[in-house]
């Protein structure tokens, strides 16, 4: 009887130990998957932007040092290692930043505002910006649930002995988040 007891404990814990593996593998390849996301809407971002610097500099030929930041930047970008996640995510911040300033600039310049490809091009960008953010935040939930399995009890037995590592949380820059300031005294004098 005593054979019997010790023959079900174990295939528990065998099942258990096996359940608690996989759920690992399963929650670390969610981590994975979702950093593919990010890498995708990057890539596609990186394909926009010549289209977007070939648009614009017909028409903003004073915005050119914000058209080459944007070119340097993209290139930076693409001779990251693809194993280096927080690179990738600090060049990608500036780019974000640079292409906000570059759609900025471009209200200066009624034309170019008025050129459907640029247009286009823009709502492009902005989608992907949109899809950007949206995998970064998958990418930082599957993060804490690999995170949280890691280091509780009883998984983090199965973890340790197969050597499972957390990944880093994307971590959003300083600049982005302060909130920017309004002048209102801007606004009134051009009422008048």
């Amino acid at each position: 009887m005593a054979w019997i007891i010790l023959i079900i404990v174990l295939a528990i814990l065998v099942i258990w130990y096996v359940s608690a593996y996989n759920g690992l593998i399963k929650t670390r390849t969610y981590v994975q998957e979702s950093w593919s996301q990010i890498d995708v809407q990057l890539k596609r971002r990186n394909d926009l932007i010549p289209n977007l610097v070939s648009t614009t500099k017909g028409y903003a030929n004073y915005e050119q040092g914000t058209l080459k930041k944007v070119v340097e930047l993209r290139n930076q970008l693409t001779a990251i290692p693809a194993d280096d996640h927080q690179q990738t995510m600090e060049v990608s911040n500036q780019l974000s930043t640079t292409l906000r300033s570059l759609f900025a600039l471009s209200e200066n310049y009624p034309d170019l505002k008025a050129n459907t490809q640029f247009t286009q091009l823009m709502e492009e960008l902005t989608n992907t910006e949109n899809k950007i953010a949206y995998s970064r935040q998958l990418y930082n939930s599957s993060v804490a649930k690999l995170t949280l399995m890691i280091q509780s009890f009883p998984s983090n037995i199965v973890a340790k002995v197969h050597h499972f590592q957390t990944s880093e949380y994307l971590q959003v820059p300083e600049e982005e988040k302060t909130t920017p300031k309004v002048n209102f005294d801007d606004f009134n004098q051009s009422d008048k």
